[in-house]
């Protein structure tokens, strides 16, 4: 009922707004035995309207109805035309629910309530999340493809170097790859050695004075590394020679500056994941697979997929980690779980975006495919709620859950997730 006495039934709530102006644009509601559309306007207290100006404001003409907890005062339009008001009840339970969602200092506020979440809504829930996660995906890469004259290739190429830097060193990857276009690679496909040193020396991994010959401390395994603090020039290194020559002929050639190496960390990284390993990698996977994008396009599915990582990195880093700082012999190749993590981070995506400009749903089809046959990702946010009583069963859900962390409980919007929207009336 209005203030006034009319009954008030909402037919359409209208579209929320996050920016200026009412809360809701283009309501339909019954008041009396008159139909409105218009906008509609909620306040704690019925003298907000005038606190916040809103009688000075045409924008607010087009309201409808003023929604408000305490009427303390009628509301009036800039030409003082009086506004249905409602007073609008929030039963106390539900207070108390919302005030215990959102001061809660966890990262996930209802983290021991989840599990009197119904599954089936649970399962609903985490569809649309995955969803949301594609489309955030959608859009980092239709920015690239602005940006690189809609080239797929390229696109392909600068989301895969970014994601080579697993998280660390993602920012720093994708600052190589912005550096050096992927057409240069394309010239030099024949030539494992021209590759490496286009990647090692734009990384400004090959000026010798930034080439520091120790193994981080942070390298705590027993690697058997026999470290040296003889300065480079004393210590001629006839791979590390060979690439130095190769870029200097080719950053002239090309017209090349090299980053600055500290940009690339071995901080708190396991040897496995320093940059000059994973350069390595990515080199070996431009080697293998020069038209890397159109493989990924033919590939079937997930065992296909990973064949295109299956590589190995040269010889010399069978015995290194860094430069000159000799190790037990050991493969570098790509795990099967970084494996993985490249194909939900960059093929998926990459596929999902492709199919979506493409207008070609195959491709979106294979994505999700995809996402069904790689097993659950490993990590502190998918422990969270698997210990939580939720079931994960692939990257598919995993996927969910991180959206949901990140996009929901990180940024305390516990009123829009449908978890603590069915746990606030309970």
């Amino acid at each position: 009922m209005t203030t006034e006495g009319e009954p008030v039934f909402v037919i359409d709530p209208g579209i929320p707004n996050i920016d200026a102006g009412p809360d809701f644009f283009n309501a339909k509601i019954r008041i009396g035995d008159i139909v409105w559309v218009g906008n509609v306007e909620i306040h704690e207290r019925a003298s907000n309207w005038f606190a916040h100006h809103h009688d000075k404001d045409k924008a607010y003409n087009s309201v409808i109805l003023h929604i408000v907890k305490d009427n303390n005062t009628s509301v009036r339009r800039t030409d003082n035309e009086v506004i249905p008001q409602m007073i609008f009840h929030v039963p106390k339970i539900i207070e108390d629910n919302i005030e215990w969602l959102l001061s809660r200092d966890t990262p996930v506020a209802c983290v021991e309530r989840i599990s009197n979440i119904k599954p089936l809504h649970l399962s609903g829930w985490m569809a649309a999340l995955l969803s949301e996660r594609l489309e955030r995906k959608t859009h980092d890469i239709y920015t690239r493809l602005k940006n690189h004259s809609k080239d797929w290739n390229e696109v392909f190429y600068i989301t895969l170097m970014r994601n080579f830097g697993f998280n660390t060193n993602s920012d720093a990857f994708e600052l190589l790859a912005g550096s050096l276009p992927y057409k240069y690679l394309l010239k030099h496909r024949n030539n494992p050695s021209q590759i490496e040193a286009l990647f090692f020396g734009q990384a400004g991994l090959l000026d010798a004075s930034t080439n520091d010959t120790r193994v981080s401390t942070h390298d705590t395994s027993p690697l058997g590394t026999q470290s040296s603090q003889t300065n480079l020039s004393n210590l001629p290194d006839p791979y590390y020679q060979t690439l130095r020559r190769e870029y200097d002929f080719l950053s002239k050639k090309y017209n090349l500056r090299p980053l600055d190496a500290f940009l690339f960390k071995n901080l708190r990284t396991r040897p496995v994941n320093f940059p000059h390993v994973r350069l390595a990698q990515i080199a070996a996977v431009w080697i293998n697979n020069d038209l890397l994008f159109s493989k990924v396009l033919e590939a079937g599915n997930a065992k296909d997929l990973r064949a295109l990582f299956n590589v190995s990195p040269s010889e010399y880093w069978r015995t290194h980690y860094n430069f000159h700082s000799v190790s037990v012999a050991r493969k570098k190749f790509i795990g099967r779980n970084a494996t993985d993590i490249i194909l939900i981070n960059t093929v998926i995506p990459v596929l999902f975006a492709y199919g979506k400009n493409k207008n070609l749903p195959v491709f979106c089809d294979r994505a999700l495919r995809l996402l069904e046959e790689i097993k659950p990702e490993q990590n502190s946010i998918v422990n969270i709620f698997c210990n939580a009583g939720i079931t994960v069963n692939n990257a598919g859900d995993t996927q969910a859950l991180i959206q949901l962390r990140r996009e929901y409980c990180d940024k305390k919007k516990c009123l829009y997730c449908r978890i603590g929207f069915k746990l606030i009336g309970k």
